[in-house]
């Protein structure tokens, strides 16, 4: 079996009301799909970032460099595609995302028994939902959205925060901790708009209701997330941290640093499954947690559940703490309609795919409805 082309498409959807974290409003949602054929008449479907350059790379360099190859010849594929451009962990993921379904296809295995098979059915989803939306005050819609969520099963969820001032913010954490309860996981994420210090007054609010995490409050500063070790050296809540690293190295530093509690790596930014996994093996080692991150659409979220499967729980007690899949409420055409054969999600878990590859389908109609 040969590669006979590498496709990429950019798609964009229009928001109706802005909405996003504390450091601006997004008014659209966009996402870079690939697809790699064969002269089998397999394909294999990847995801990442739209980020400057990204699309170029992938269509002027990898291309090139996967046509007449073998796709199941993944180390080598792997280390070819790496070396030669500087290790960007963004393009490189969405490929590898891509070859990694193609190669279940090709192989009729699923993606997670192609990196030595999931250790759980299902995986334990936590909503990354309580943006701030234009016009609405948090206060009364960040726990109107929990108690939603609350009856749709969810057992962990997680808002913004850093956008207003801290006792604003505080005031709308606490109603949601009102309505939830005290047995719901509840994160926030600051989105790098701390300081230093009001990163640890409010980290020290936060451990006074109960929550599980603080992620990302001070600027990342990609790739020295400075501070950062500060911050886990003075507060008694996890600090959840790293979305942003797009390489091992990257990864190796900080966590060696205690930038963090949780580390974050993305399938999609840094490298694929196979990097995420050695990065989560790693952390190990320093006794840091991994919680990846996911933001993007159903090809993305499905890749990262097979990641999910293949991560032990954090310890061998009978009940301990099980990483959990991000699964953000932003309106999302790509999340919600390009896949023809969908994840399945009930009762705040989904089921890890059993179908070749990622087990998952794209509906290419709808793929070329919402492509540039």
């Amino acid at each position: 079996m040969k590669i006979t082309a590498v496709k990429t498409y950019v798609l964009s959807h229009p928001l109706p009301r802005g909405v996003g974290p504390s450091t601006a409003y997004y008014h659209s949602r966009s996402t870079l799909i690939i697809k790699i054929e064969t002269d089998a008449g397999l394909s294999g479907w990847g995801e990442t970032t739209t980020f400057t350059g990204v699309q170029a790379l992938i269509d002027q360099h990898y291309a090139p460099m996967l046509i007449g190859q073998d796709p199941i010849a993944h180390r080598k594929l792997w280390r070819n595609l790496w070396g030669p451009n500087f290790g960007n962990g963004m393009a490189l993921g969405g490929v590898d995302m891509a070859l990694d379904d193609l190669r279940g296809k090709a192989l009729k295995l699923p993606v997670a028994e192609l990196y030595g098979g999931r250790l759980r059915e299902r995986v334990m989803v936590y909503a990354s939902a309580m943006n701030y939306i234009e016009g609405e005050n948090p206060a009364e819609q960040y726990p109107r959205e929990a108690e939603a969520l609350l009856a749709q099963g969810f057992g962990a969820m997680k808002m913004r925060i850093g956008g207003q001032p801290l006792r604003q913010d505080l005031a709308a954490m606490t109603a949601v901790r009102r309505v939830v309860g005290d047995d719901i996981k509840l994160m926030a994420d600051g989105n790098g708009a701390y300081t230093l210090g009001s990163a640890i007054q409010m980290g020290r609010e936060m451990e006074k209701l109960g929550f599980y995490w603080f992620e990302e409050p001070l600027p990342q500063s990609v790739p020295e997330y400075a501070g950062y070790e500060v911050l886990t050296d003075k507060l008694d809540i996890a600090i959840a941290a790293c979305e942003g690293l797009t390489t091992r190295g990257m990864f190796k530093e900080a966590i060696a640093r205690r930038a963090m509690d949780i580390v974050q790596p993305d399938v999609s930014l840094a490298g694929g499954i196979g990097e995420c996994l050695f990065v989560a093996e790693m952390a190990r080692l320093w006794g840091i947690q991994c919680m990846p991150h996911c933001w993007g659409g159903g090809l993305l979220i499905a890749a990262t559940v097979h990641l999910l499967s293949l991560l032990p729980d954090a310890s061998w007690a009978r009940r301990t703490e099980p990483p959990m899949l991000e699964y953000d409420f932003v309106e999302s055409p790509f999340r919600d309609e390009l896949l023809s054969v969908k994840l399945d999600l009930r009762d705040g878990y989904i089921t890890v795919p059993t179908g070749h590859g990622l087990g998952v389908e794209i509906d290419e109609e709808r793929l070329a409805y919402y492509a540039k």
